[in-house]
């Protein structure tokens, strides 16, 4: 018989929720375009649309490794979001503003 989450948790020492926990906030930190795409809920069809392009265009930006930043920022827009580039240097983090949209 299947459980559900929130039994299987409810069994979890504090200290387990704690270390289950800070994985997910760990992997939540790093994802896939498609997998940003799917926690906000939006299907690829639903992007696409909303990007006015064909939903095959939309599943080959997401697989690819390489995109114009104009273009991210189109993606993470449409997706409620803002790109902010840091560059991070021996000397420390640097925000790169040049990439800045005028919105």
């Amino acid at each position: 018989m299947a459980k559900n989450f929130r039994e299987l948790k409810d069994k979890m020492s504090p200290e387990s929720r704690a270390r289950a926990s800070k994985k997910a906030d760990e992997m939540l930190k790093e994802m896939l375009l498609s997998e940003l795409r799917q926690l906000t809920g939006m299907t690829q069809q639903e992007l696409a649309d909303a990007l006015q392009i064909k939903q095959p265009t939309l599943s080959r930006m997401e697989s690819q490794g390489d995109m114009q930043v104009s273009t991210l920022q189109r993606l993470v827009h449409a997706l409620g979001g803002e790109v902010e580039i840091i560059v991070h240097l021996p000397q420390g983090d640097v925000r790169l503003t040049q990439f800045d949209d005028a919105a």
